[in-house]
């Protein structure tokens, strides 16, 4: 019988037994007594448009070959991670404790509070923005928003455009937040106005 991984077991100092773990160097602290209560969903694909390989993985642990190709260069020296990424095939890869501080948020506000790092989990989803994503990851994707809220005070979820408008459009147009929200059997205000009409 597979593990739950959507309950509290399912947890192991902020590590979630339901992806693959792969340390980064690229976190840091919460600040003390900073809740863990929005989720922010990312898109990603390295180099953009191009799907598969370990381009992702690399970049989130500081190990990409920054000459493997031209669109590297402008990004070259950049130190990021997220917490989760999923794959288009489902598969979820870990890299940073949640009761850590991730690197994805960048300049960011959510509901009048700033530095949305200190305070979220950010959810890398292999795919473009505007693009579609795949069945399996939403199905990964929603194990994953349930397992978090069984396990923090999670109030909301919402997209990198949401918490950084002007400078990100992630995940875009093509992701579909109503599916997420039929997934999970959230209420509407869990979710970022307008993503569900």
């Amino acid at each position: 019988m597979p593990a739950d991984t959507t309950s509290q077991d399912a947890w192991r100092g902020g590590w979630w037994r339901g992806a693959e773990p792969l340390p980064s160097p690229n976190f840091g602290p919460r600040p003390a007594g900073a809740p863990i209560d929005l989720i922010v969903v990312h898109s990603i694909s390295l180099p953009p448009g191009e799907f598969e390989g370990d381009f992702v993985q690399a970049l989130f642990t500081n190990r990409l070959d920054w000459d493997a190709h031209p669109y590297f260069q402008q990004i070259r020296g950049l130190e990021v991670s997220a917490h989760f990424y999923v794959r288009r095939d489902g598969t979820a890869w870990q890299f940073v404790s949640c009761d850590d501080r991730a690197w994805h948020a960048g300049a960011s506000s959510f509901c009048g509070r700033d530095n949305c790092n200190d305070y979220s989990v950010g959810i890398e989803l292999e795919g473009l923005e505007g693009g579609h994503f795949e069945p399996a990851q939403y199905a990964t994707l929603a194990r994953l928003c349930t397992a978090l809220a069984a396990h923090y005070p999670i109030e909301a979820v919402a997209g990198h455009e949401h918490i950084a408008p002007g400078r990100k459009q992630d995940p875009g147009p093509g992701f579909d937040w109503r599916r997420l929200q039929q997934f999970l059997s959230w209420p509407d205000q869990r979710f970022p106005r307008g993503t569900l009409a």
